[in-house]
């Protein structure tokens, strides 16, 4: 049986919320399905991999990356590497 697609915002509804060229998170590793959500002008993600060897972080980066339609390699994580609470940066 396939895995269901991630439940995904609508892209303009997640660039309201970049602040300069920085994106805050609060991030769930080991989730049963992969999601993204905005909740009261927050972003919430929600990843199946596990936070060890960096695998989670990745996970948010690329799922992120599809959720606002740029390439993975503009997206990575300068902020919060070990913790729920993360900021992204989009390269241009």
């Amino acid at each position: 049986m396939p895995r269901p697609k991630a439940d995904l915002p609508d892209p303009a509804a997640l660039w309201d919320l970049v602040t300069g060229d920085q994106l805050r998170l609060r991030v769930t590793p080991g989730a049963r399905t992969e999601a993204i959500s905005v909740e009261d002008g927050r972003v919430l993600v929600k990843v199946r991999a596990k936070p060890s060897d960096g695998a989670a972080n990745a996970a948010v980066e690329k799922l992120v990356a599809r959720a606002l339609g740029v390439a993975t390699s503009r997206c990575r994580i300068v902020r919060g590497a070990t913790s729920r609470e993360k900021v992204l940066q989009l390269d241009p």
